[in-house]
């Protein structure tokens, strides 16, 4: 594969813009990253702090088209746990915000622009890197974990078709990034919107700040996407009474979306005429597998959809046999082109070519209904034992989230289970209603208030940073 994007086609066309006024051409596109890439003598790794800011994407962009393989990082990941990765991959470059040059004194600034530099770092290592890596990103956010996803260039290009063609894109889009870039689903919107030449609305604002909607309403944004985390802010915002008439399509992924506010997001869209789009995927497929066609986002409300354009779901029982029955659970299992290579946790890993030969045993446990729709009903690892029986702590969430629309995650050791809530004053009522709800012996359930649930760049629950709340 010569490049990713052919983008000498949308030459005239605004690639990128941003809420400061500044915009970007297909064509200056090209240059900018032509010089970038100039400045780096040979294929090689590069960190890559990222912001959802136009010389965020530049360099991406151009480390991609050049063949030169980007990590990327939130740019406010912790001092320390970056330089753990430091030591860990030996980059021979970064390319950061400018702001945040006073903290790699000592490496050499080779060339500036939009607000970002790239930093010779000195190292005296250098990894081989296998020829079809193209990306290397984290599974979870913003964590400082040196295990990162192996992304090939066919991955990335496989993946960003199969979305183009199932959300019908085209050069008139207009996404605004709503997701951090270094996260799989916000860096697939990218992917997938370069493809077909549109313009990027580039911004660091959030839902909640008045000038995100400013910003969108002046562009005329097309699109955004969410996690359930954010549409679950959207519904407490009334985003249902904004009038926002250059919106076409809202995508969900990044967990599932509770039922009744899957319908009530449906329902919005199908009366405004506009798209809801929920989605399923995971960064080890490079971003996404499966898909609610919008026509069926009332009918079906809670499920994940059906397989992406070139990819096969199938469900596996626990003996490894095909289960062929509808509402029968079984793990998910998923085979397509955009199935990565692999992972690497240390420098020596990048050389490793395709471990996976395209099938990804995804963890999740799901069923399928009599018209084929899948539904995700928890996942493989996510169950306690309480006093002998297996419980299922997705479905613990669904149920207390469903009953009092709060932010709340449950997690525990076996015989012991832990309800983290973070509104005041509802402990016991919470955990009544769990031990009604399961019939099982009250000691083992706890229900502890904090102040926040702890959550990744992507708004997953950090279950791990729960487990000091534990009774040692």
């Amino acid at each position: 594969m010569e490049k990713i994007w052919n983008l000498d086609k949308f030459a005239d066309k605004v690639a990128l813009k941003d809420d400061k006024g500044q915009s970007v051409t297909y064509r200056c596109l090209i240059e900018v990253t032509d010089k970038i890439a100039e400045k780096i003598e040979k294929r090689c790794l590069v960190f890559l702090l990222c912001r959802n800011e136009i010389g965020s994407v530049i360099g991406y962009t151009a480390f991609i088209q050049h063949k030169i393989v980007p990590l990327l990082l939130n740019s406010n990941l912790e001092e320390k746990l970056l330089q753990n990765l430091l030591d860990t991959y030996y980059p021979k470059y970064l390319w950061i915000p400018e702001d945040m040059q006073e903290s790699f004194q000592g490496m050499d600034v080779v060339y500036s622009a939009y607000g970002y530099s790239l930093l010779r770092t000195g190292y005296g290592k250098d990894y081989p890197l296998y020829d079809e890596l193209g990306l290397l990103l984290t599974t979870s956010g913003s964590t400082g974990s040196p295990k990162f996803v192996r992304q090939s260039y066919e991955n990335i290009f496989d993946n960003a078709s199969s979305i183009v063609k199932y959300l019908k894109l085209d050069e008139t889009e207009k996404p605004i990034t709503t997701l951090p870039m270094n996260y799989t689903y916000g860096l697939s919107i990218i992917n997938s919107h370069l493809l077909v030449g549109a313009t990027i609305l580039v911004t660091e604002k959030t839902l909640m700040q008045k000038e995100f909607w400013n910003f969108f309403k002046d562009e005329g944004a097309t699109s955004f996407g969410g996690v359930p985390y954010t549409y679950e802010m959207l519904d407490k915002l009334r985003f249902y009474r904004m009038n926002l008439p250059s919106l076409r399509t809202m995508t969900q992924a990044g967990g599932k979306i509770l039922p009744e506010l899957h319908e009530k997001f449906a329902k919005y869209a199908a009366e405004n005429g506009k798209k809801f789009v929920v989605m399923y995927g995971q960064c080890e497929a490079t971003a996404r597998m499966g898909y609610l066609p919008p026509e069926k986002a009332v009918e079906k409300k809670g499920s994940m959809g059906i397989v992406i354009p070139g990819g096969q779901f199938r469900l596996i029982d626990t003996q490894g046999n095909i289960i062929t029955e509808p509402y029968t659970t079984g793990e998910l299992v998923y085979e397509g082109k955009n199935v990565t290579l692999g992972y690497a946790e240390r420098g020596e890993d990048l050389i490793l070519g395709d471990e996976r030969n395209g099938v990804l045993e995804t963890g999740d446990m799901a069923q399928f209904d009599d018209d084929g729709y899948y539904y995700i009903v928890g996942r493989k690892k996510r169950f306690l034992k309480i006093y002998g029986n297996r419980v299922n702590l997705d479905e613990i969430d669904r149920m207390i989230k469903g009953e009092f629309e709060i932010d709340e995650a449950s997690a525990g050791v076996d015989d012991h289970m832990y309800i983290f809530v973070t509104d005041a004053g509802i402990s016991e009522t919470v955990r009544n209603f769990v031990i009604g709800k399961t019939k099982l012996n009250p000691a083992a359930f706890k229900v502890i208030e904090i102040e926040e649930i702890p959550k990744n760049d992507s708004g997953k629950t950090l279950y791990k940073e729960l487990e000091k709340y534990y009774e040692k």
